[in-house]
């Protein structure tokens, strides 16, 4: 779930910084997050009652990931953001967190060079 969160944080920045057409695709994307999350939950047995929490406790900490990447991007503090969004339970190792960084920061590009359009059909080359 850490990855999965972090990568549609990253996109969700890249998607708010485009037009008005990739800003719309963000809201997309949230909205097909809470989707797969439920249905994704559904699959594991957890049931209605306590769904709803859940899903919604998941969607709060994309929300987090998001504000997160948004101010490490903007201030150039990845390590902060690397920390908190993927080694959020546990002090991350030195290598680990170098090889993330530098793994992210090669998506991050990408994203980047991506047109709105190419994203909002999920190409990224």
């Amino acid at each position: 779930f850490t990855v999965l969160a972090t990568m549609a944080a990253l996109a969700t920045v890249r998607l708010e910084r485009g037009g008005e057409a990739a800003r719309m695709e963000a809201v997309a994307l949230a909205e097909r997050f809470v989707e797969a999350m439920d249905a994704e939950h559904r699959e594991l047995g957890i049931g209605d009652p306590a769904l709803g929490r859940k899903v919604r406790k998941l969607v709060g900490t994309l929300a987090r990931r998001v504000e997160l990447w948004r101010d490490a991007i903007d201030g150039d503090r990845w390590d902060e953001a690397l920390a908190a969004s993927l080694f959020f339970r546990q002090a991350p190792d030195p290598d680990a967190l170098t090889h993330c960084e530098a793994a992210l920061r090669r998506v991050w590009a990408k994203l980047e060079a991506a047109s709105d359009q190419d994203l909002g059909e999920g190409t990224i080359r």
